[in-house]
């Protein structure tokens, strides 16, 4: 009885600190889903002050990006 006792305690406690890794991984995830969104806000930004300024150079920068269409033929 004292043995099975002892092992749900230890099975709750590495259960207890499973998740707590677990969930610790998932905000790293979201710090880094927030940072790459943070990013993509300023790089639209800035693209969007280059296509003010210079919408030549910015449809340049977008073909770069993308790639150009193929040629219909």
């Amino acid at each position: 009885m004292f043995r099975s006792i002892l092992g749900f305690a230890v099975l709750a406690i590495l259960a207890w600190l499973g998740l707590k890794v677990d969930l610790w991984n998932s905000w790293d995830l979201v710090g880094l889903a927030m940072t790459v969104l943070w990013l993509a806000f300023i790089g639209f930004v800035v693209y969007l002050a280059l296509r003010f300024v210079s919408p030549r150079t910015a449809d340049r920068i977008r073909d770069m990006i993308k790639g150009r269409p193929a040629d219909a033929s």
